[in-house]
């Protein structure tokens, strides 16, 4: 958890929870990713699995991981314009 300065206005702080928001947002994409990508190693040893699984679910694990870089940048990006207002 964060702690906020006391001199912090109302407007600065609704940045800096929506920056909170948008880090725990990206920890979940991650997780998401971690997850999508254990499936891929699950399935390269099920000799059942649709052909097409695999690639599906590794576009899917590296979308979520650029979503989650995303997500973080945009987080700092608005606790740097939350600082710049001091």
């Amino acid at each position: 958890m964060v702690t906020e300065p006391a001199h912090v206005t109302s407007s600065e702080a609704e940045l800096l929870d929506r920056a909170e928001a948008l880090r725990s947002d990206a920890e979940l994409l991650e997780e998401y990713a971690r997850r999508l990508r254990a499936t891929v190693d699950t399935l390269a040893g099920c000799p059942a699995a649709p052909e097409w699984s695999r690639p599906t679910l590794e576009r899917q694990a590296a979308a979520c991981a650029t979503a989650a870089e995303q997500l973080r940048t945009a987080a700092e990006a608005l606790r740097a314009h939350a600082a710049a207002g001091d």
